[in-house]
């Protein structure tokens, strides 16, 4: 399946009140190949899987992206989850907020403490007119070493630099 994916992702400031009690996904990332900055990505999302690949439309706008996606079997994931990449593991909480849903990613393992909000749209005017919620922090749509697939293999260290720009602060929920 092929779509054009409109979206805007903030660092969280604080974590909304009630996401603790939100619907949550467990979610194990491999970004293949080990390189860079590596676009293809198989997720297991609970007993969903599949492999996806993600481009900007327009050069230097992350905000919307080719985004293509199969699903997967389980053999298919298993076989493919074995090839040498770069591994990320969050739990995604579904939030409700102002009549949209909020995906709040909270990192675990090596990148625990680290949180990230996005915000999908059905249009770019929709996307233009969005207005920052209090729990978010700042825009870090374009911050490359935010993006998913140069997340992978880090550690919070490694990026703490970065997120200091920002005056981010470590959050972690119960889970």
């Amino acid at each position: 399946m092929h779509e054009l994916e409109l979206e805007k992702t903030f660092l969280a400031k604080f974590l909304p009140p009630s996401l603790e009690k939100s619907r949550f996904d467990d979610l194990l990332d491999v970004y293949v190949p080990a390189a860079d900055h590596p676009v293809l990505r198989i997720r297991k999302k609970g007993v969903k899987m599949e492999i996806t690949k993600k481009q900007p439309a327009k050069d230097g706008d992350a905000s919307e992206q080719h985004e293509h996606t199969i699903p997967l079997t389980t053999a298919e994931f298993e076989a493919l989850s074995k090839i040498e990449g770069k591994r990320l593991h969050k739990h995604r909480h579904y939030h409700e907020w102002d009549g949209r849903t909020a995906e709040v990613d909270v990192f675990q393992d090596d990148l625990a403490g680290l949180v990230l909000v996005d915000f999908e749209f059905s249009s770019p005017e929709e996307k233009a007119a969005f207005k920052i919620p209090d729990f978010c922090l700042a825009d870090v749509t374009q911050e490359t070493f935010l993006a998913g697939g140069m997340l992978c293999g880090k550690k919070y260290s490694d990026i703490e630099a970065g997120l200091k720009k920002f005056g981010y602060k470590k959050l972690f929920t119960r889970q």
